[in-house]
Formats: structure tokens, C-alpha cells, sequence
């Protein structure tokens, strides 16, 4: 059973399966099919989102383990509803001392029969590290480590082990135990204790050498956590230590990994996946075409659903040939958001940015150059590997022999500094990335003969072994998507404020504005070719909640006001040296994610929602990686931003606070009419709408953790049970739509799974309405909806769209749209 609207859950300790078979009957009236369930494989102990897993072949026993699932699952089927769960097939959790298969893998090396899981060099450039893996875990250099004892032996039940820091652990190989017993004084592992480790001392220099022998006879070498962007054999997710990179291409690995979920689904417990970051295995089309087939097999009298987690460039779009059903929708939060932009608010606000943080207005830019600082601080040593890999190639054949190492390296620097997608997938399409490679010849002409040589390699062109072109291919393809990751939305995103609403997960924020055909175009085109893809406004990843973005949206439609009364906050406080720009973006998140009940005056409110922007901003502080960094932490700045902002929300006389409350109170109509559009049209464009858990009320969150906070599930259900009139401050008014729609969705499926035909809406708002329908037999879905109608909202003090507004704004077959819509900023019936 493919799923007709989807409701996302973050399950963890504070959350489980329990929490979830309550509130089965709740989901099911609010009309969703399927609860999307977070990560349930065993994760690190703790963990709140379930990507750090530790032991993908069992359920995560503080989530209710396989009882409580199985419980969970009757609890929904019982209110007939299905479940799809997310699974991590890139990378476990390491480190620590929870990962059997790592600790595995530390103890015996090559020889593991772990060893082909994770994605190790074990042949890497440097030579001291064959047959070895570097163990960046050290929280100081190796030699400061070993003298000041944070690094020492331990022993544990049937095993001795190094222990670092006294959290992660490194078991010794096993021939070296003998040695050990017998400088401990002792025959059996059984008699021995910490005392009788004396030997091994790091605090006496003696027992610091025999040590450090010792560690160097292991499979792996400890190391500074700051060698590992550089010197790293083995691959990590992003730039994450303590996530190590799966080799899920392998068929062993494959089905070791996914043993669980084909289980699941096989016992008729789950009815799809969704995959994450599928961007990271070596070849993704060839993963989903596997994957794909071995849920078949698993269940050959069903068709799984089975959704990846891809962030699509600003014209790339999802090959038909994956074998999925399409994305988990960050395209389509993208696009929606862009249709609530005003194009012309494009240059004042990016003028406006320039003038206050000296930054280029370009977004392009600012990618360029963080890619550039990405790739070489925390993927060098990736991007060494992957040239080794091409020099390999150059060396094979005569004709290319002359190439050398060095060129190599400038060039692929230079093709990944100039990607605007995540990876090409030559593996699968032999095709090379021509807008890249331009790109890359512009800014770096020298390296152009060793880029053609690239292109040819990427396009099978010549004569050349197809392990080591495979190879190649593979490393380029997996340095690539991490750099794009960590160096646009994990650096660039946080850097370039001309209106934060375009910068968020899978968003462009080059293109700030999309017109309502362009939108028509895309949302068509994607039902045609995925009618049961995912259509998202609010993410476990976003970086600012849906409502966020649409008030933010509104300044694109008053940009002279807001310029006006940003310059205006610049000077109302003392800055202390905090960056204009810095201050200029926290304004805008407090413009932005201010509750629509916060009173100025409110003292423990303002604080809390003070607390929350203090943890967003050090967050965006550290991920900009201008004036500090999560690697090298600038605690001084950092503190002089919470200053200023506790400053302007809680410390002095309320003048800043009235003042943005002020503001916030004028545009909050015109953001709750863009909330009312973008909820309206997710719920109502072809494919599967999802909905972020608590999000059926207004989302005014911030980047995580804080859009995992608990969220109010009794007042929910309590206002669909009333399911009357509310004030449009209140968050039910949302969900009334919510349900209206699914209820909808639910009655007719038929409509809801027809093509897509836009409307020309005709009349003054031909460019500020949107229109189409959706027909099935002889009913039909008519849907409207006012977008950029900020100064009706303004006026009126309220979100809708008056007579005045629409004037003679029509449908095609003539009806009045002012008379139809009765003011409402989103309208649908069928009929």
C-alpha cells in the first residue's frame, strides 16, 4: 500500500513506540495513511534522531525494541494505518566502544570478516598507514595524549583494550594478550586487573614507551582529531569522525545492512523506506535498482514504496530509471517557497545585505569560495585519494601516462569547487558534468587538457581497465556530494543573508523567486514522472520551521519597509563588536520565528524564546565558519552575540522589543496567508504530502535540536475533536485545513492521483494568483490560491485576500474569484 499523505516522527528515548500506538486513533482522524517513523535500528545510546546507529540488524531497545514495534504496528493497523520507515545505508556510528562490527574490524584488521562493511584505504599514499586505519579520536596530539594519561590500557570482561579519554575504546590484537599477561605477572586474562597494568603506565617513561610499542603494533593508529580531514583513510559521513562510511555496493555489506528493515517488510510490518543521504554510496542508481528488486523478493504480493533522500540542483532532475518512487520533497519545498517570493524584492534585499555585511550579493560567490575552504580543510585527504585514483588511470595507457599526479589534483579540485549538483553519476549514465567542467576551465584555464582527460575517463572514453575507472569514479562521486553538503548548506547557507527564507535545505538561493507557470511546469512534470513522490514543507533537517519562511517571504514584498527598519535595529543597540551581518540575519530569525501569542512584556517568555535563538545562533555563528567554527571556537564572539542578543530581547528597556513585536504584529496576517497557500498547496499538487511532526499547528521553529522539541499532542487532539471556528492566531486553523484536505484526499483518491492542468487565472492577478485543476470522470479539483498579497493582508489586519485585492480576477469559465474565494488566501473545491 503506497501511502496517500505521510506523518514524520522523531522517535527516541523521550518518544517511543508506546508514545506512538497512543496516538494512533489521533493520526488517523487528522486523515494521513502512514506514520513515517525516524531511524529505529539501535542507535548510540541517546541519540535523538536515530542516525547513529551502532547496530543496524536490531531495533533500538530505548525505543520499545521489536516488542514494542510489533505493538506500534498493531496499534496503527488497527486504525488502518501503514507504516514507512527511514533507513541510514551510508554509514554507522564508531567510535566509543558500542559498535561490535568497528571494534571488530580495530581488533583484527584486514583479517575481520567486518572488514569489507566500512569504506577503508587499506593500501592508502602513506605508507606507515598500510594495513593500518587512522583512529582520529585523540582530543590532543598523540604524543601530548599518551604523557598526560588519556591514553591507557583497560580491561574488560574477556578482552584487553586501549581506552582514550576514557570514552573510546580500542581492543588490542589478540597476539598481543601474552605479552601483556606476562608483564602483568599473571597466565589467565580472567586474573587480570587494572592494578597489574602498572607496566603499561603513560605517566612513568618507561611505561609510556613500552605503550607506545605496544600501539604500534595495532591495526590502527590514534591520532589527533584534527589530522583526520587531511590524513584520513577511510571515509566518513561529511566530515563526521564518529560516522564511518558503509560499502554498501558490496552484496554482503548489502544485505547485512538492510537484513532488518527486508525483514520487516517481509513480515508485513512496514509497507516502504525512505532512504538517507543515498547521495553517499558509490553508485545510487544501481543501490535503488537493487534495493528495489530485493523488496520484491522479500514480498512479491506487494509493491514497496521507496523514496531517497536527494537534494536536486536548480534544473536537475530525478532519472526515471532508479527504480523509486520519487524523493522525500525538498524540491517541492523549495519550489513553493520560491512562488511566495516577490521577484522584485531580488535586488533591493540583496543590495541591502551588501551594504550592511560587505558581502558579496551573489550567492554564487559565496559558494565558490566556501567549496573551495571545504575541500581543502576537511576533505584534503579525500580529494588526495581520489586523484591517486585518476593518476592510477593516467598510468594504465600510454596516451595519458605523461599526466601527473599533481595536475590531476588542481583539476578535480576545480571540477568539484564548480559542481552545482551533488555528483555527475557517470557510473551509470557515462555522461560528464559539461556545465561543470566549464566552469572549472573558466577559473582554472591550465588544468583544462588534465579536465578533458576527466571528462573522457567520466564518459568511458578509451581503452582503460574498468576497475580502476570504476574506482576513480567512486571516489570523485563520494567527495563531491559531501563537499556540496558541508560547503553550501553547512557553510554558504549561514553565510549569505539577503533573506533567510531561501536558504534551507535543498533550497537555491541564487534563484530567489519562481513565476506560478514555471511552478505549474514542475509540479505537473513531477506527477507524470513520480505521482507518488514525497511533497515536504518542514523537515527533521530544516533549518527553519515552514512558518518561518513564509513571514519571512513577506519582507521580499516590502522591501523598502524592511530596509528601512533593519538599518533602523542596527543602531538601536550597540553592536560590541558583533558583525553587522551576524545581527542583521539574528533580526531577521526574530522577525521570522516570533509566536504569534509572545507578548514583549512577557518576561519568561521573551527569555525562553531568547534560550532558542541563543541556540540557533551560536549554531549558524559556528557553521558560517567566519568568526568562529565548530573545530576552533572563538568563545569570545560567541559570547559577545548572545550579549547583544539577550540584550535586544530580555536586558534593556524593551525598546527593540516593542519595536520588532510591533513589526512582527503588522506581517503576521500576510505569513499566515503564505502558511495557508503553502500547507493548501502541499496537501493538494500531485504526489504524497508529508507532514513534520507537529507542524498541523503553526511551526515557528528553528534549526535542530530545536525542531525536535516534544511537541503538544493533547492540545492537538483536543482542537480536532472541536474542529470550529478559530482565530487565525490560533495554530488549529491550520490543522482544520489539514484535515479538510485529507479527508478530501481519503474520499476521492481518484482525484487526488489525476494529472495536473493549470488554470489561467484572468484579470489584474493573473502574476500574483495561482490556479489549476485536477479531473477525474466527471469531477474535478479546482484550486486557487493568492500568493504575494502582503498589502491586503497588512491593511486588513488579517490573512485574506478581499475584494479589492482580487478585482476582476476570474476563472477561465468566467466566475468571479473575489465572490468565490470569499477572501480566503487558499480555495478549493471539488465539483
Amino acid at each position: 500500500m503506497k501511502p496517500s499523505a505521510t506523518y514524520r516522527v522523531q522517535f527516541h528515548a523521550g518518544f517511543t513506540f508506546a508514545d506512538a500506538s497512543g496516538l494512533a486513533p489521533f493520526w488517523a482522524k487528522l486523515g494521513v495513511s502512514h506514520v513515517y517513523a525516524s531511524p529505529i535500528a539501535t542507535a548510540r545510546a541517546g541519540s535523538m534522531h536515530g542516525y547513529d546507529v551502532v547496530d543496524p540488524s536490531t531495533i533500538n531497545p530505548a525505543l520499545g525494541g521489536e516488542d514494542g514495534f510489533r505493538a506500534m504496528v498493531a496499534a496503527l493497523r488497527a486504525e488502518c494505518l501503514g507504516v514507512v520507515l527511514d533507513i541510514v545505508p551510508n554509514h554507522l556510528a564508531v567510535g566509543g566502544g558500542d559498535n561490535a562490527w568497528w571494534l571488530d574490524v580495530l581488533e583484527n584488521g584486514r583479517a575481520s570478516p567486518f572488514a569489507r562493511m566500512f569504506d577503508i584505504d587499506w593500501a592508502p599514499a602513506d605508507p606507515e598507514l598500510t594495513g593500518k586505519l587512522l583512529a582520529p579520536f585523540l582530543g590532543a596530539p598523540y604524543a601530548e595524549a599518551l604523557s598526560c594519561g588519556a591514553i591507557r590500557l583497560g580491561v574488560e570482561p574477556g578482552r584487553i583494550s586501549v581506552l582514550a579519554h576514557d570514552t573510546h575504546r580500542f581492543p588490542l590484537r589478540r597476539c598481543d594478550y601474552a605479552e601483556v599477561l606476562s608483564t602483568a605477572g599473571v597466565s589467565r586474562i580472567e586474573d587480570l586487573v587494572p592494578t597489574r597494568l602498572a607496566a603499561y603506565d603513560p605517566q612513568t617513561t618507561e611505561g609510556r614507551a613500552r605503550l607506545h610499542d605496544l600501539l604500534e603494533r595495532q591495526h590502527y593508529r590514534l591520532a589527533w582529531w584534527r589530522t583526520a580531514g587531511d590524513a584520513i583513510n577511510w571515509r566518513r559521513f561529511f566530515d563526521i569522525t564518529e560516522l564511518a562510511g558503509l560499502r554498501i555496493e558490496d552484496p554482503a555489506v548489502f544485505e547485512a545492512v538492510h537484513a532488518l528493515p527486508f525483514r520487516l517488510y517481509r513480515e508485513g510490518l512496514i509497507d516502504g523506506l525512505r532512504v538517507d543521504h543515498v547521495d553517499g554510496l558509490a553508485d545510487p542508481p544501481a543501490y535503488c535498482r537493487r534495493l528495489r528488486e530485493a523488496l520484491r523478493s522479500a514480498d512479491p504480493g506487494r509493491t514497496p514504496w521507496l523514496v531517497v533522500e536527494k537534494i536536486l540542483g536548480a534544473d536537475e532532475a530525478l532519472a526515471s530509471n532508479w527504480g523509486v518512487d520519487g524523493t522525500t520533497g525538498y524540491e517541492v519545498m523549495n519550489e513553493i517557497s520560491a512562488l511566495q517570493h516577490d521577484p522584485k524584492g531580488a535586488a533591493p534585499l540583496a543590495a541591502l545585505w551588501q551594504e550592511i555585511s560587505g558581502r558579496s550579493a551573489d550567492f554564487e560567490a559565496e559558494e565558490h569560495m566556501a567549496r573551495r575552504e571545504i575541500l581543502a580543510g576537511g576533505f584534503a585527504g579525500q580529494l588526495d585519494a581520489a586523484a591517486i585514483a585518476f593518476h592510477r588511470l593516467a598510468r594504465s595507457d600510454i596516451a595519458t601516462r605523461d599526466l601527473p599526479l599533481p595536475a590531476l589534483r588542481r583539476a578535480l579540485a576545480a571540477l568539484v569547487e564548480a559542481f552545482r549538483t551533488y555528483r555527475t553519476y557517470a557510473a551509470d549514465t557515462q555522461l560528464a558534468p559539461a556545465e561543470a567542467l566549464a566552469r572549472a576551465k573558466a577559473s582554472q584555464p591550465a588544468s583544462a587538457p588534465a579536465l578533458d582527460q576527466i571528462a573522457a575517463w567520466l564518459s568511458g572514453q578509451g581503452e582503460v581497465p574498468a576497475d580502476l575507472r570504476a574506482d576513480a569514479i567512486r571516489r570523485l562521486e563520494q567527495l563531491s556530494a559531501p563537499v556540496a553538503a558541508k560547503a553550501v548548506e553547512d557553510t554558504a547557507f549561514y553565510r549569505y543573508g539577503r533573506l533567510l527564507s531561501r536558504n534551507d535545505v535543498g533550497f537555491d538561493p541564487g534563484r530567489f523567486s519562481t513565476s506560478p507557470e514555471r511552478f505549474l511546469q514542475r509540479a505537473a512534470e513531477r506527477g507524470e514522472a513520480f505521482p507518488s513522490s514525497l511533497l515536504a514543507t518542514a523537515t527533521h533537517d530544516h533549518k527553519r520551521g515552514e512558518d518561518v519562511r513564509a513571514r519571512l517571504a513577506v519582507l521580499s514584498e516590502i522591501p523598502d519597509l524592511w530596509s528601512e527598519r533593519a538599518k533602523a535595529w542596527l543602531s538601536l543597540a550597540p553592536l560590541e563588536g558583533v558583525d553587522p551581518g551576524d545581527a542583521h540575519m539574528l533580526h531577521q530569525m526574530i522577525v521570522g520565528a516570533w509566536p504569534l501569542d509572545l507578548r514583549p512584556d512577557d518576561a519568561k517568555a521573551m527569555a525562553a524564546f531568547a534560550d532558542r535563538l541563543a541556540g540557533w545562533q551560536r549554531k549558524a555563528l559556528r557553521e558560517a565558519k567566519l568568526r568562529t567554527s565548530w573545530t576552533v571556537q572563538d568563545e569570545a564572539y560567541e559570547a559577545a552575540c548572545e550579549t547583544y542578543l539577550q540584550r535586544l530581547l530580555t536586558e534593556d528597556e524593551g525598546e527593540f522589543r516593542q519595536n520588532a513585536h510591533a513589526f512582527v504584529d503588522r506581517i503576521a496576517p500576510a505569513g499566515v496567508a503564505n502558511s495557508l497557500v503553502q500547507t493548501g498547496l502541499k496537501l493538494t499538487l500531485p504526489g504524497a504530502p508529508d507532514l513534520y511532526q507537529g507542524t498541523e499547528f503553526w511551526d515557528f521553529s528553528l534549526v535542530d535540536p530545536d525542531n525536535r522539541r516534544p511537541v503538544d499532542y493533547d492540545q492537538r487532539r483536543s482542537a480536532l475533536e472541536q474542529n470550529g471556528e478559530q482565530d487565525w492566531r490560533d495554530g488549529a486553523t491550520k490543522q482544520a485545513l489539514i484535515h479538510d484536505l485529507l479527508t478530501a484526499r481519503r474520499e476521492h483518491p481518484d482525484l487526488f492521483t489525476a494529472s495536473l492542468a493549470p488554470l489561467q487565472i484572468e484579470g489584474a492577478r493573473a502574476e500574483s494568483a495561482i490556479g489549476f485543476e485536477r479531473a477525474a470522470g466527471d469531477r474535478r479539483l479546482l484550486v486557487v490560491a493568492a500568493i504575494r498579497c502582503a498589502e491586503t493582508c497588512i491593511l486588513g489586519r488579517a490573512p485574506k485576500a478581499d475584494a479589492t485585492w482580487w478585482a476582476d480576477a476570474a476563472l477561465p469559465d468566467g466566475r468571479s474569484l473575489s465572490r468565490l474565494t470569499g477572501g480566503s488566501p487558499f480555495w478549493w473545491t471539488i465539483e
